[in-house]
């Protein structure tokens, strides 16, 4: 594929923990199933990256990485649009990390937010690894090897990308430059007709010499209209469009998520860590027990104390779940004392068993017959593997590991 293609894509995925709650979908999946009818998705399984917090622990695999494929599936992610697979069942990632790791600075790979960050939140694990250090390479490959032209990412993850762009962008310079890059270029060029080879050289001169992105942004256009002239062409010319050399990884964009703001049942930002989950498969009983037994504003002590709905958890519920009418009338009730706390959650518990109950009748299909799941989950890996197959093929290549 090109370069220009890889704009199309978008790659997205999910540790293994299990059965999936609100802040999940809420958080990522609905963006998951916008995405697939927009780009060529890939979503996986991030099983390596689990053990670079959890190692020594097996039995955090088999029924997790099942269950949270059937979460997804029962929210909507369609297999027909997107390819979901998981990590460890395609080799060529390990080896992309392992080749990018002989030329990323450790100091790169230390400078990531999260490294210390994550150290200093997870104390009570051993963290000092090689494995939790090249994390972010990990991630870097995962991207790289699909080409990917987008990863959705929330703003925390942004580093994340852009370590992802740098060594792209040290790879190809250190491996892009082929011998004879520039007669290949121009040779290259010609073959795109004279009509075409004039628009692409002057928009190549206004984006290198008065630094015009929309001239480069055309002349990308124009390369990818182009039938006369070979992949290999294509990714030359667009490495030439920007004076390096040929293009073999491509830079991914970030796609900012929109922020979630999906509350747990004690207030904090809902975590299977901090034990304050609702989750997409949980008894709807349940779900309401744990709604109405929510904390409230603690200025309520009796029904006649006015409270503010700005202290109250609940109230962090209607603004993902309810209409303004409702908000206005929970404002008003509460800060005169004219509704009480059970009667504010009601209309929430309304909304949470309305969207839970489709996706729950879903996934008791899968459940019933988790064969299906797996052999989506095997389909997936085959479509993602002749992708990647053909990224590590060309980074050999370029290393010069196909000499023999």
């Amino acid at each position: 594929m090109s370069t220009v293609d890889s704009q199309q894509r978008v790659l997205s995925g999910m540790r293994p923990t299990g059965r999936l709650h609100l802040g999940h979908l809420h958080g990522v999946l609905k963006n998951w199933v916008k995405l697939q009818h927009e780009y060529e998705c890939f979503f996986f399984v991030a099983d390596w990256h689990a053990l670079t917090t959890d190692y020594g622990d097996p039995g955090i695999f088999e029924e997790n990485v099942l269950d949270m494929v059937i979460d997804w599936l029962a929210v909507g992610v369609n297999p027909g649009s997107a390819a979901l697979f998981v990590q460890s069942k395609l080799p060529e990632h390990a080896e992309l990390h392992l080749l990018l790791s002989m030329l990323t600075p450790i100091g790169w790979l230390e400078r990531v937010p999260s490294y210390k960050d994550q150290q200093e939140k997870l104390r009570e694990k051993e963290l000092d690894t090689y494995g939790f250090l090249g994390y972010p390479l990990l991630q870097a490959a995962d991207i790289l090897i699909y080409r990917a032209g987008y990863v959705p990412v929330g703003a925390d993850q942004v580093a994340h990308v852009e370590l992802t762009r740098e060594i792209a962008r040290r790879f190809n310079h250190m491996y892009g430059r082929e011998p004879g890059f520039e007669e290949n270029a121009m040779a290259a060029v010609r073959k795109m007709g004279k009509k075409s080879a004039r628009l692409y050289s002057s928009l190549r001169t206004a984006y290198q010499q008065q630094g015009d992105h929309e001239a480069l942004a055309k002349a990308q256009a124009l390369l990818k209209e182009q039938q006369n002239i070979s992949i290999g062409d294509r990714e030359r010319l667009f490495g030439y469009l920007e004076g390096g050399g040929k293009m073999i990884l491509s830079e991914p964009q970030v796609l900012l998520t929109p922020a979630c703001n999906m509350p747990g049942l004690d207030g904090q930002k809902m975590s299977k860590s901090y034990g304050n989950t609702i989750t997409l498969r949980e008894p709807l009983e349940d779900v309401e027990k744990k709604i109405k037994t929510m904390p409230t504003d603690p200025a309520r002590v009796r029904l006649k104390d006015p409270g503010d709905p700005e202290k109250c958890p609940v109230w962090q519920l209607h603004l993902s779940y309810s209409n303004q009418k409702t908000r206005d009338w929970v404002v008003a009730g509460c800060k005169s004392a004219g509704i009480g706390c059970l009667e504010c959650k009601k209309p929430v518990i309304e909304a949470v068993v309305a969207e839970l109950e489709p996706i729950q009748k879903e996934a008791a299909q899968y459940e019933r017959d988790p064969d299906i799941v797996r052999s989506i989950i095997a389909e997936g890996c085959e479509t993602a593997r002749e992708c990647a197959k053909e990224t590590i093929q060309e980074v050999r290549s370029a290393m010069g590991l196909n000499t023999w």
